[in-house]
């Protein structure tokens, strides 16, 4: 397979059809980094190819049919389905292509083992996010992957939100931190917004300002590179609202409780890649 050259396209394969390779790959197509002709994904049924039919994208249900022409192929499939999907794809799989995993827990070692010798293999963690271009993103390569195929990565997922490159070390904690992260927020954003239900506010409107401040103190952390803790205490005023809060937050063990779930999505990451 020939490697795109310069001003050719560049063509974009993924095996599974699921939420993350929606994010990911709906960033690519909304954002005109990669238009739709350009990539093709295959799934075992036609349930999820149609969301990538209406956005132009070729599908099939052959997965090794995706490699042909491809130069990046994301592997977006549940964990415990990687081995097998890599056994099946082993044979097409060249120099040229570079493979991308985003299955949580799925370590370069064990991908490694599945594919043949001098394969250029990385490791990407994402979240639900990249969807709307405000993903979370990072990545680790493997053997044999030089800064030009890591600078091509970060060029082409920078249109899904922050993406980082960091040792593997850390990639379970972003799963435990953002992949799974995402879904912590979801739940203190429903918090708030009952908090405010039962104190008399309508739903849809207390749902919009629950959003906007998460949204808005999230943009603060970004744009002034303060710790949250400094930020924090800049919203407490002696004997005011906030700290009366804080203390309940407190009391009821919030930092503790989030914590708690981050290490345990991160145990639980490193743990698949076992089972």
């Amino acid at each position: 397979m020939a490697a795109a050259g310069p001003g050719s396209p560049l063509r974009v394969g993924c095996i599974g059809a699921g939420k993350m390779a929606r994010g990911v790959l709906g960033g690519l197509i909304v954002s005109g980094k990669v238009p739709g002709q350009d990539i093709t994904v295959s799934a075992p049924s036609d349930t999820n190819l149609q969301y990538f039919r209406d956005h132009g994208c070729n599908t099939t249900h052959s997965n090794i049919s995706v490699l042909y022409g491809a130069k990046v192929v994301f592997l977006a499939t549940k964990p415990h389905i990687i081995p097998q999907v890599l056994v099946e794809i082993s044979s097409a799989i060249t120099s040229d292509h570079v493979i991308v995993s985003m299955a949580a827990g799925v370590s370069l070692q064990t991908l490694k083992n599945l594919v043949p010798s001098g394969a250029r293999i990385l490791r990407m963690g994402a979240n639900l996010p990249c969807v709307i271009q405000q993903g979370a993103m990072v990545f680790a390569r493997g053997p044999g992957v030089d800064q030009d195929e890591a600078d091509m990565l970060k060029d082409l997922l920078s249109v899904c939100g922050m993406c980082e490159e960091v040792p593997e070390s850390y990639m379970d904690i972003h799963t435990g931190i953002s992949g799974s992260g995402v879904a912590y927020v979801y739940l203190f954003a429903e918090a708030l917004m009952d908090g405010a239900v039962k104190m008399g506010m309508p739903p849809a409107i207390s749902s919009r300002i629950a959003a906007q401040t998460l949204l808005g103190a999230a943009k603060m952390i970004l744009e002034t590179g303060e710790h949250p803790a400094k930020l924090r205490s800049d919203v407490c005023t002696p004997g005011g609202t906030t700290i009366h809060a804080l203390h309940e937050l407190e009391k009821g063990g919030l930092r503790a409780a989030v914590m708690n779930a981050v290490e345990a999505a991160t145990n639980r990451a490193r743990e698949m890649d076992k089972d």
